[in-house]
């Protein structure tokens, strides 16, 4: 795990010094509408808050709950001082489908009168059972910026200009992820590849990848479940067999198994690439550690082709 972490973080130690700038570790101002003029915005985790922090920028203080590195999302436990958060908010984005119920929890108990929440979930259709790691799918991403621009327009009105120009900014800097997108759709597609749980499905999709992991091996891991024995046969079965190019391993959702998978990918000379449930490094612009982590898999995928 800690090779994977370190390669993600080479990757962003020439960018991230800019994304820092551009966001101030995903927050920007500070007071609520009707003091100082800016809105109080909480996320219940960074990816989330990050965007919403660029979209927003001086008119907005975004505080992002869940950013440690060491921190596993699905395990979260929330404190006195996230309610005390969540009680001042004029906005909350919470991603949901059973991710963060704790802050669905924390915010049913503190009602407030002309507060906005967006749960990323219910914009996309999805329920509780489903896969919810949505940051993982651009599509999503996407909608979901459409969705925050739009909220802050109405919730402070006067400044629309100002959050259409911080939208078509963040657009701007999305254009490198988006070439990392396309890059792979064109040169991989139908390229099989495995993941030790659900958080690369969505981008798989998106990219056109053949995510061959028994599907409900990855959400077992990402529940934090023992995987039917079955699906684990399977998966091993497939790297004995060499049936997949490269490895997908979440750096931050790490068990036994896991690791003995990734052990035994390295072992098969099958290229491991880690990824994370949340921006690391926590200073880093969600594009930012976006494009890191598609040029890492950009390279295990080439290193792969170039070997056939």
């Amino acid at each position: 795990m800690v090779d994977d972490v370190r390669a993600i973080w080479v990757v962003l130690g020439c960018v991230v010094c800019a994304g820092a700038l551009l966001v101030g570790c995903t927050t920007a101002g500070a007071g609520s509408v009707g003091s100082k003029g800016v809105l109080e915005v909480v996320a219940g985790e960074n990816f989330w808050g990050n965007l919403a922090a660029q979209l927003g920028g001086d008119r907005v203080h975004v505080t992002s709950i869940v950013s440690d590195p060491n921190t596993d999302p699905h395990e979260y436990e929330s404190s006195p001082a996230d309610a005390r958060l969540f009680a001042t908010a004029n906005y909350v984005v919470l991603n949901g489908a059973g991710y963060d119920d704790w802050a669905s929890r924390l915010l049913g108990a503190q009602p407030r009168a002309g507060r906005k929440v967006l749960t990323v979930a219910t914009l996309l259709r999805k329920k509780d059972g489903d896969n919810p790691h949505f940051w993982y799918g651009p599509a999503y991403v996407f909608e979901v910026i459409d969705h925050i621009t739009a909220d802050y327009k109405a919730l402070d009105p006067k400044q629309s200009s100002y959050f259409a120009s911080r939208y078509e900014a963040v657009q701007e800097d999305l254009v490198p992820y988006r070439q990392w997108l396309v890059n792979i759709q064109q040169h991989f597609a139908r390229t099989p590849v495995a993941a030790t749980e659900s958080i690369f499905q969505y981008l798989a999709q998106y990219l056109h990848l053949d995510l061959v992991t028994p599907y409900p091996f990855m959400k077992a891991v990402a529940e934090g479940n023992d995987p039917p024995t079955s699906s684990e046969a399977t998966f091993e079965q497939q790297i004995q067999a060499r049936a997949f190019d490269v490895l997908v391993y979440n750096v931050q959702t790490v068990t036994p198994l896991t690791t003995s998978i990734r052990q035994q990918s390295g072992q098969k000379n099958i290229p491991v690439v880690g990824v994370s449930e949340t921006i690391q490094p926590p200073t880093a612009t969600f594009e930012v550690w976006m494009d890191a982590q598609l040029n890492l898999l950009t390279h295990a995928l080439q290193a792969q082709a170039r070997a056939r």
